[in-house]
């Protein structure tokens, strides 16, 4: 797998990838700096060519749009939604590294770590 970041988002109440989310990446170093957004593909990932290659070691935060997502998908959540906004921020130690950010989530929860 090329360096880089990738998320991949699982939708565990419809048990689907959860194509059309839209999320958003930031390098913290320095300010919050965008770099890269959009909604997922079919298979409800973002791959790393999405950023073109501008990583460097350092601080970023991916950012996932799930209350909006839920809405979208006809799903009747509560103002303000449980879930909204899902910021996650973890740390880049070495950009010739593959950095996969697997995700399940519902509008109650989500899991998100370092995948391989």
């Amino acid at each position: 797998m090329a360096a880089g970041i990738s998320v991949h988002v699982v939708d565990v109440t419809r048990a689907a990838p959860a194509a059309g989310l839209r999320v958003e990446v930031f390098a913290l170093e320095g300010g919050r700096a965008p770099l890269a957004g959009g909604a997922l593909d079919g298979n409800g990932a973002l791959g790393p060519e999405a950023l073109g290659g501008r990583l460097k070691a350092g601080i970023y935060e991916v950012v996932f749009h799930v209350g909006e997502y839920y809405r979208g998908a006809g799903f009747d959540l509560p103002q303000p939604a449980f879930l909204e906004e899902v910021p996650f921020r973890f740390g880049l130690a070495d950009p010739a590294q593959h950095y996969h950010l697997p995700m399940k989530m519902s509008p109650w929860g989500f899991s998100l770590f370092r995948g391989g």
